[in-house]
């Protein structure tokens, strides 16, 4: 579903991606750890085109979104063709990004509406069983400031869902959240990887990288260090840098 080959992203002078390679597969849940500053989110920002590459290959669900073009460069498709590429995923953001002029409702018909033509009742009743999904069908018509912090994460992941990706990728979806509230949205994202939902998910969250992730991705200096499954890489990582890592956040 995710295949990223040599990708290299540069920021004026700071390096911040130094030539990943990344494979995700169907229904695959795959945690990206690291400290602050090793990549984590800005590979998330690449693969959804948020950010663009300077070196590398990426493919979402078979189609390419940037091909290395042999002579040190990248070559993206038209943006129409992007677009297109890009409605594979979905993205949930650490600070939520909900419309605060909308109510919760209107945040998740938005896009299918304008984007996808989505027929308005169709997108109606698709919205109001995603806000059932995540517990959440009584805020339909509230506004985001009358919302919790935890109630704002399950629209974001409700709304992310209302395009209908075959990708999940989540930006710290907890960090900003008080630790009472951290609980509710892990429960909708436990549930998620129960359906087999492709996700990718950068997170300091060691339980759910540790019970859900089927892998671990372990990032340092913007290179992938160490990538294995959950349980090895917990019960024994071998990068130095992980080590030191886990010895400090559990």
């Amino acid at each position: 579903m995710v295949s990223a080959a040599g990708v290299h992203k540069r920021f004026g002078a700071l390096h911040v991606l130094r030539g990943v390679d990344l494979e995700v597969a169907r229904g695959e849940v795959v945690a990206v750890l690291g400290a602050s500053g090793s990549g984590k989110s800005t590979l998330l920002r690449c693969l959804n085109h948020l950010e663009t590459v300077d070196r590398g290959t990426i493919r979402i669900a078979g189609e390419t979104l940037v091909a290395d073009d042999g002579q040190g460069g990248v070559r993206y498709p038209a943006e129409a063709e992007v677009r297109r590429v890009c409605r594979h995923t979905g993205m949930v953001f650490q600070h939520f990004n909900l419309f605060p002029h909308l109510t919760v409702l209107q945040n998740l018909i938005e896009a299918p509406v304008t984007v996808k033509k989505m027929p308005r009742a169709d997108a109606v009743a698709l919205a109001e069983s995603l806000l059932g999904k995540v517990g959440l069908a009584d805020k339909r018509d509230v506004y985001p400031n009358r919302l919790s912090g935890g109630q704002k994460q399950r629209v974001a992941i409700a709304r992310a869902l209302a395009m209908q990706p075959e990708v999940l990728l989540f930006d710290e979806p907890t960090s900003a959240l008080d630790p009472e509230l951290t609980g509710e949205v892990l429960r909708t994202m436990r549930e998620l990887a129960a359906e087999h939902m492709t996700m990718l998910v950068v997170t300091h969250e060691m339980a759910f990288a540790r019970e859900v992730a089927h892998r671990v991705v372990f990032m340092d200096g913007g290179l992938i260090v160490e990538d294995r499954p959950a349980r090895e890489f917990f019960a024994s990582p071998r990068h130095e840098r992980a080590r030191a890592f886990l010895e400090h956040m559990l």
